[in-house]
């Protein structure tokens, strides 16, 4: 299946100059998945909530500063790699090209809904993520902003401030840009750093969404992907059952178009977000060193890694302070490491060595020697 008739020429554009206000109003207005930016009537990248959360640009900043580099798709790429792009390319909406002209886009979305009916092969445990970061109800709202940028996601379940951690809400990218876009339209424009101030130190509950959407284990994935559709929201906490408190995970629709990346292949299956961060490290380099990593430990087997590199604004000799977060779906369970150093090679290497010391610690647990060939052969219906 290609994306020929999955691309649609309705798309929201705007110009590269265009003020940052601007473009929140939109998010809050239309809820977009993503908006192309252009420059010189030309294609010049994409911007979506998550760079506007992570950006601390006031309202008058032009859109160009925040704009993001999205892969270019072909009408007619296979919907498998135009997923991986998506995933690799950490964005949700990407441009399609006919020949060297723009066509159109293609979202996220649009790959899900379109491969829906056959994501009842797989169940919402064989992909959720179970390294789960939260935030406690009357934590202020800048130190969940500071979760979500810190560890590039765009939701953080909120949970009660006792030794339960029971689940109490959900906070996302689009919660605080409505709020921001409301507080702004109530306040009026002019200096508004004290505005600012304070609602960065407004408690988490009082802009967090409940009840919470939620999914179950054993249940399909098409039946959570649904639930998505039907609430208009990216992305569901994993519980035990319907109205249990617990955390388990979290599935996004992100988590679904990996998985829909996953391969039968003999080499180890590896994604990587942000992708043009790499400088002189390679794909081929990153696939050897996880491998000597998890060939060491014989009884775990890789189903899918993904590798995610995020820059930050400090720099040393005009390198750049890099993260990288190593993940690794295996038959016994998820396994993930991190670390910082001032270029990608050396985060990379970081996040590597933090690996290897966590993945030591699951030596002895039994594999489930079933699990690669189920999800494969799950996969290979779609």
């Amino acid at each position: 299946m290609d994306i020929t008739n999955i691309a649609t020429p309705d798309y929201v554009e705007v110009r590269a100059d265009k003020r940052l206000g601007k473009i929140r109003s939109i998010f809050d207005r239309e809820r977009p998945n993503g908006i192309i930016v252009t420059k010189e009537g030309g294609y010049n990248g994409v911007v979506g909530e998550k760079q506007l959360v992570r950006s601390r640009m006031g309202d008058d900043t032009k859109v160009d500063v925040v704009t993001k580099s999205a892969p270019k798709l072909d009408r007619h790429e296979d919907i498998r790699e135009a997923a991986r792009m998506l995933v690799e390319g950490d964005v949700n909406v990407a441009p399609v090209f006919e020949g060297n002209q723009l066509y159109g886009i293609v979202t996220g979305e649009d790959i899900l809904e379109a491969v829906l009916e056959n994501l009842d092969a797989i169940s919402v445990e064989d992909i959720f993520t179970d390294d789960v970061v939260d935030v406690a109800e009357q934590s202020p709202l800048g130190e969940a902003i500071n979760k979500l940028r810190e560890h590039s996601i765009s939701r953080v379940p909120v949970v009660e401030q006792d030794e339960s951690s029971s689940l109490t809400g959900i906070l996302t990218t689009h919660d605080i840009i409505d709020f921001v876009v409301r507080d702004d339209d109530r306040q009026g424009r002019g200096d508004r750093s004290g505005d600012l101030d304070r609602m960065l130190d407004l408690p988490v509950y009082d802009l967090m969404s409940a009840p919470v959407i939620t999914a179950q284990p054993n249940e399909p994935v098409s039946d959570a992907v649904k639930r998505m559709f039907d609430n208009d929201i990216s992305g569901v906490v994993v519980t035990p059952a319907a109205g249990d408190t617990t955390i388990e995970g979290v599935l996004t629709k992100t988590d679904v178009l990996r998985a829909l990346t996953f391969t039968e292949e003999e080499s180890m299956d590896v994604q990587i977000t942000n992708i043009g961060l790499l400088e002189t490290l390679t794909r081929t380099e990153i696939v050897e060193s996880i491998t000597a990593v998890v060939d060491k430990y014989q009884q775990m087997q890789v189903l899918h890694a993904h590798v995610r590199l995020h820059e930050h604004k400090e720099k040393l000799r005009g390198t750049p302070l890099m993260q990288c977060q190593i993940r690794l779906r295996t038959s016994l369970g998820q396994v993930a490491g991190s670390g910082e150093g001032y270029g990608a090679e050396n985060a990379f290497y970081v996040a590597l060595d933090k690996l290897e010391r966590n993945v030591l610690e699951m030596k002895g647990v039994n594999a489930d020697e079933r699990y690669r060939g189920q999800l494969i052969r799950k996969l290979g219906e779609l």
